[in-house]
């Protein structure tokens, strides 16, 4: 599925780059891992090939769905519920955990316009820088260099202010 050299996401950490594909010893039998460096974090993961569309790890979005993600922060007529924020914190996290860049972009326009209403949590200001360095760093790469990530982070700040 990916190669070295490519570049995916995974879930909650962001986007990687493939830097091997190498065998182990696990237990008795010898399994494929995909080594991937995630990018802001230079943390290492090894990721078994075989089971890897379980965990979530998956290609970086299309310049055509840039667009989609777009929309998504765009829209402005959505009905947060009411409720605590420590139950709401879990819910945005379980999205973010799914890796999903449609998600994540909605737990970051929920959270915005939250902020508009009343003051966010450590937890929930954490959250959303989170959700906001993992969709500039996927758009500013499935634009293929057309937007850098200080432009496209300017454009994510001039959709909510």
């Amino acid at each position: 599925m990916f190669n070295v050299g490519d570049m995916a996401v995974y879930p909650a950490h962001g986007v990687g780059k493939i830097e091997s594909i190498e065998q182990r010893q696990v237990g008795d039998k010898k399994q494929s891992f995909y080594v991937m460096k995630i990018l802001d974090s230079s943390m290492v993961i090894m990721i078994p090939t075989v089971s890897c569309q379980n965990v979530g790890l998956r290609n970086i979005i299309s310049s055509s769905d840039v667009s989609k993600v777009y929309d998504i922060l765009n829209e402005k007529d959505v009905a947060i519920v009411s409720q605590p924020w420590n139950q709401r914190y879990r819910e945005y996290m379980e999205k973010i955990k799914t890796g999903s860049v449609y998600e994540i972009a909605a737990v970051l326009r929920d959270l915005f316009l939250l902020r508009v209403d009343k003051d966010l949590s450590f937890g929930e200001r954490k959250m959303m820088d989170t959700a906001k360095s993992l969709l500039i760093k996927e758009i500013a790469l499935a634009n293929e260099c057309n937007e850098t990530e200080t432009d496209v982070e300017k454009n994510i700040e001039q959709i909510f202010s």
